[in-house]
């Protein structure tokens, strides 16, 4: 491991960090928020000593990045961001230490978990820097880098590869930097269109760019403690619902489609399961919320007063919300019929598509265990039968199928070990559960305890830290996060 190249790149991150905090002192200053102004200022000055300290010590580190030390990068680049993000909730006076680090974490990594128990109180620059750091981590803040620093070389693939969200066999360009630049010129234009559509809903500026930056970057922070429900909007609800469908879909559609094959989604495998999970998954609670019975307040049972088009409206929005790990909501889903709620929880650990901003195991990986578990059943009474299992046109070799058993078997893991210490920590069964479901696949609100209407101030502080851990490791697909903890990967090489 070559430490001091590490330590050089992450002061380059420490600095721009810094510098992207400079459109929340402007937010500041545009809202008379003084405290805020100085804790934003405060902060970049923090980011800058970090930085500097850090290419001092890698002052004459060489150029070459291989693998390891890129890993390293990507993973330790992620604490990095949420350390130095979590200094101006720390200088304003809003959270805690551990408070500011749990709330920092959840943004960069698009996960909308929080905190803060009076979003309407805060300092409207620092919801902002909130929504403006999840923006950031959709994408991912590696990628933005690889783009705007092109001296990276080779190392840009190393962290382009070690930064990628899913099994993608559809690919975009072969040269990385183009790779990168390309999906921000897609993610800017999406930006773009959204809070023109936002506002043209009925939303102001800073209300639309703020759910704007939580919605394409499937991260799901909002300006209102109601969340999305607050706006009572129709046309809002359709409109994000559209904006999140596209940011759980794989941006390497959209590339392909930018090649004038407009008809790309519908020949895709993954992404037409995707939209069938979601029409079956919403037509089930659909029927759920209008005919079954529904938890009332005090724990009661009582007959639903949905009525079908209520219904719809509601599971339609919270099915989309959850599956690409948004997490809005516009219904206390704590209250509807333990189907409907069994059903949710489900889809918390599918995830949208490989290459797009959604969390979860990514829907290819849910497709290749499906075929990959059908084939060895079909195997048991057809034992010389030779089938590949194909994704689509794209065979899926030995080496994918592998890395997909191992990556389930860790994940799988991780949430039984995760559930078991969280109720370690004082939580009930079904909160602690919901917890690292909702932080593991980056969807942000859980259920009980940790549900729509709730949030997670009174987690114990070891538990916010451990929370923190999932989101970065889901962010992360888990085996960037995981190489950390083994002694061998920090050894000289």
């Amino acid at each position: 491991m070559n430490y001091k190249l590490v330590s050089k790149f992450l002061g380059f991150f420490s600095f721009a960090i810094g510098i992207l905090m400079l459109p929340s002192i402007l937010w500041a200053w545009y809202f008379g928020e003084t405290t805020a102004m100085k804790a934003f200022f405060q902060s970049i000055g923090m980011a800058f000593l970090i930085g500097t300290l850090l290419g001092a010590y890698g002052r004459k580190a060489p150029r070459t990045m291989y693998q390891r030390e890129a890993l390293a990068l990507v993973s330790l680049s992620w604490f990095i961001a949420a350390f130095i993000g979590m200094f101006p909730y720390l200088f304003i006076g809003a959270l805690s230490p551990v408070d500011s680090f749990f709330e920092s974490m959840s943004g960069f990594t698009t996960t909308g978990s929080t905190v803060i128990q009076d979003i309407e109180g805060q300092a409207k620059s620092l919801l902002f820097w909130r929504s403006f750091s999840q923006w950031l981590g959709g994408v991912g803040i590696v990628v933005l880098f690889i783009a705007v620093l092109p001296y990276l070389g080779a190392g840009g693939k190393q962290l382009f590869k070690s930064e990628s969200t899913g099994p993608d066999p559809r690919g975009l360009s072969p040269r990385i930097k183009d790779t990168a630049t390309l999906l921000y010129k897609i993610y800017l234009t999406f930006t773009a269109l959204m809070t023109l559509a936002l506002m043209q809903a009925g939303m102001s500026f800073f209300d639309a760019i703020c759910h704007t930056f939580s919605t394409i970057a499937s991260g799901g922070f909002s300006t209102r403690q109601e969340s999305i429900g607050a706006f009572d909007s129709i046309q809002i609800e359709l409109t994000i619902q559209f904006f999140m469908l596209i940011a759980g879909t794989s941006f390497a559609l959209f590339f392909i489609m930018l090649r004038k094959n407009w008809k790309a989604p519908t020949i895709d495998t993954e992404w037409k399961w995707f939209v069938g999970i979601i029409l079956v998954v919403t037509t089930t609670i659909t029927l759920n919320l209008t005919y079954g019975t529904h938890v009332a307040a005090d724990g009661t049972a009582v007959e639903s007063t949905y009525g079908m088009s209520e219904s719809l409206r509601a599971a339609s929005f919270q099915t989309i919300a959850l599956l690409t790990g948004t997490g809005f909501g516009t219904s206390n889903y704590d209250l509807w019929p333990p189907l409907s709620q069994m059903v949710l929880f489900t889809i918390f650990f599918f995830g949208g598509c490989a290459g797009s901003t959604a969390g979860g195991l990514k829907i290819v990986r849910v497709v290749m265990l499906t075929k990959i578990a059908y084939w060895r059943i079909e195997n048991t009474f057809r034992p010389k039968t030779v089938r590949a299992i194909r994704i689509g046109e794209h065979v899926i070799d030995d080496d994918t199928r592998k890395s997909v058993h191992a990556f389930f078997v860790i994940y799988i893991s991780i949430f039984i070990f995760g559930s078991i210490f969280m109720a370690g920590t004082g939580l009930p069964f079904e909160s602690a559960m919901g917890s690292v479901a909702a932080t593991l696949n980056n969807v942000g609100p859980g259920f009980d305890l940790v549900g729509p209407t709730k949030d997670y101030s009174h987690i114990h502080g070891v538990g916010k830290m451990f929370l923190s851990l999932c989101m970065v490791a889901g962010r992360l697909e888990l085996f960037s996060i995981c190489v950390l903890f083994v002694p061998s990967f920090w050894k000289h090489s």
